[in-house]
């Protein structure tokens, strides 16, 4: 592996783009100063969060990491983006409308026949879903982190996602991690203060909840001996709407143990239901300490992909990460990094 210093200056270009229903997104293209010798790579960000969470204030981001090795680097601000306002998304309108369109705005403007794309998150089961449903025959290769066909979640996660969400979603249209320094409503109110009363691992209200809304742990998508303090406050302004759309969704998901659609689209009812279509190849990665799904999520997929074709897909499992710290954890370029470059390189 090339241990090249990340370059010392990027140029970055916004290029819109229409999802297929008409939602406005963006795409950030990021180069060096030299011109890119290797195949587009598309960034995916998960739910609640925008493009720049591949970019917390660490040395070396993934951004500047893959820029350093000749990749032609495309961040993609999907409808789940804090970008943009609040909408009431879900995994089938990514899926079926922004992703589709995302790669094919990046072949369009590369010329590229073939591109590759890093996922995460909720921008990896709804990308997850557009793969398997044959919609993005343009990427060769993804790398799928901490969550993509198979949906586990630690029992007190669980118990949230399947018997608090019908009364949360009486109250309130969505969940904001914002609402640790701003209740506005009854409902903020009362997921503020039951935050308050539960969470006591650190003194920033964001991070506090951030592990209430997705997942178990104290924290519960990272370690905090894994970020510096710079990215630990960053991360509070990285946080806000996710709608209860797509949580009611999920727990569909987390019932059936594996991606299910809303039914009535061009998506199948249920996405492990008939083998995959596409020819992509899955790196699956996962953090051992993930507190938001866990890691048997991945292997699980891991398992699906290869009965389907033997000996094309590969698995991380990763020690001493979690959720995001996998992406902005301080020693990620030297521990995560190189297998994500690994993987793109095969």
């Amino acid at each position: 592996m090339s241990n090249q210093a990340p370059p010392r200056q990027l140029q970055r270009r916004v290029v819109p783009f229409t999802a297929r229903d008409g939602f406005h997104c963006n795409l950030i293209n990021v180069r060096g100063e030299k011109a890119p010798t290797k195949s587009p790579v598309l960034l995916v960000h998960g739910a609640g969060v925008r493009a720049n969470i591949f970019e917390a204030p660490v040395e070396t981001t993934l951004v500047d990491y893959l820029v350093a090795r000749g990749y032609d680097v495309w961040l993609e601000n999907w409808r789940a983006s804090i970008e943009f306002p609040p909408n009431l998304w879900n995994l089938d309108e990514a899926a079926l409308n922004d992703h589709p369109v995302a790669v094919e705005t990046v072949v369009r403007e590369t010329g590229a026949e073939k591109i590759k794309a890093v996922i995460h998150c909720q921008g990896s089961t709804s990308f997850t879903m557009s793969a398997i449903a044959g919609l993005v025959p343009q990427v060769s290769t993804i790398v799928s982190n901490a969550v993509s066909l198979h949906t586990v979640l630690p029992t007190g996660s669980k118990m949230k996602i399947l018997y608090a969400l019908p009364f949360l979603r009486a109250l309130t249209d969505y969940l904001n991690p914002q609402w640790g320094r701003n209740a506005p409503t009854l409902a903020a109110k009362m997921v503020s203060l039951l935050v308050s009363l539960a969470h006591h691992e650190c003194n920033n209200p964001v991070c506090k909840q951030v592990s209430f809304t997705y997942g178990s742990g104290f924290p519960a998508l990272w370690s905090h001996e894994n970020l510096n303090e710079e990215t630990h406050q960053w991360l509070s302004d990285e946080f806000a709407e996710v709608p209860m759309r797509f949580f009611t969704q999920m727990a569909q998901c987390v019932r059936k143990g594996n991606l299910v659609s809303m039914g009535g689209n061009q998506l199948p009812n249920d996405l492990a239901a008939k083998p995959p279509q596409t020819d992509a190849r899955f790196a699956f990665f996962t953090g051992r300490n993930n507190l938001c799904f866990l890691p048997v999520s991945q292997v699980r997929s891991y398992d699906w992909f290869d009965s389907h074709r033997r000996g094309y897909h590969s698995l991380h499992e990763l020690p001493s990460y979690g959720h995001l710290d996998v992406f902005m954890g301080k020693n990620a370029s030297r521990d995560v990094f190189p297998l994500i470059e690994a993987e793109l390189e095969r």
